[in-house]
């Protein structure tokens, strides 16, 4: 008996939920992938953040150019975040007889929200930014591939003082936005409105409570890590030249920005259930 003809080629439909399931399947082993790339990265971070040498110069440049580079626009950011609030609640507590209480909310309302996000928003935009395109500089230059070859840990040179930086300068800066953001909002309420100042002082003195300083101080640790670590992964891992450089640019500054947004949601929700 004659042999059969071959085989038939595969079934059209087959291969078009074939095409379809690697469609969808490829995007996600991609964004694993480098979901894991960041994990690791992060964790070489913190490991080399207690192992010798110390790069104390390092560290110290680091501070001066998240923290006090950012102290204008964080505190200007602030003033007017104080100001603008305080006008809105006067007026929104006015038609009430309220607006004596209009202290304790501006102040309730940025130690537990405006400040530790706005300040992390601000430092993301300034800072982070520049982090990530000059990690991505020297990326693509292959200034980190020569510190590999000098013997010298890239990620404890370049990462580590960044990451320290970040979570030792956040809080401080936390503290100087709400500083600023009261003193707007008394010049606002006292001097513009006419509240009276010893009711304004007095209902902060009241309505503010050590939780509300723990929740925003804790904030802004946690965004400090987060938009450093998002922001340096990028710039470290960039690729393609100058526009890769600027991709990863545009990718550190909106992933940083939606990671805090996101998690100072979840710091809520969970710290006002404890």
């Amino acid at each position: 008996m004659a042999e059969t003809d071959d085989a038939p080629a595969d079934d059209p439909e087959t291969a078009t939920l074939g095409k379809v399931f690697r469609g969808l399947i490829e995007p996600l082993m991609g964004a694993l992938d480098r979901l894991g790339a960041v994990l690791l990265l992060t964790f070489q971070t913190l490991a080399w953040l207690i192992r010798p040498p110390y790069r104390f110069s390092q560290l110290f440049a680091a501070m001066d150019f998240i923290g006090v580079k950012s102290t204008f626009i964080v505190g200007l950011t602030g003033t007017f975040s104080g100001m603008v609030l305080a006008l809105q609640t006067v007026h929104s507590l006015r038609q009430f007889g309220a607006e004596g209480v209009v202290g304790s909310i501006v102040a309730v309302s940025l130690c537990r929200e405006i400040s530790p996000v706005f300040a992390a928003l601000m430092v993301t935009a300034r800072a982070g930014s520049a982090m990530a395109a000059e990690l991505g500089n020297m990326r693509v230059t292959e200034q980190i591939d020569a510190l590999t070859t000098m013997g010298v840990s890239p990620v404890q040179y370049l990462l580590s003082p960044r990451l320290l930086a970040s979570v030792l300068m956040l809080p401080l800066l936390f503290v100087l936005y709400t500083a600023v953001g009261m003193a707007g909002a008394y010049v606002v309420a006292v001097e513009g409105l006419g509240v009276d100042p010893g009711i304004f002082i007095s209902n902060i003195e009241k309505y503010i409570v050590p939780s509300d300083l723990y929740m925003g101080t804790t904030k802004a640790l946690v965004f400090g890590f987060l938009l450093c670590t998002i922001s340096c992964t990028q710039g470290f891992f960039a690729s393609g030249g100058a526009k890769g450089v600027g991709e990863a640019t545009t990718r550190a500054v909106v992933m940083s920005s939606v990671a805090v947004l996101v998690m100072n949601y979840l710091l809520t929700s969970w710290m006002t259930e404890v």
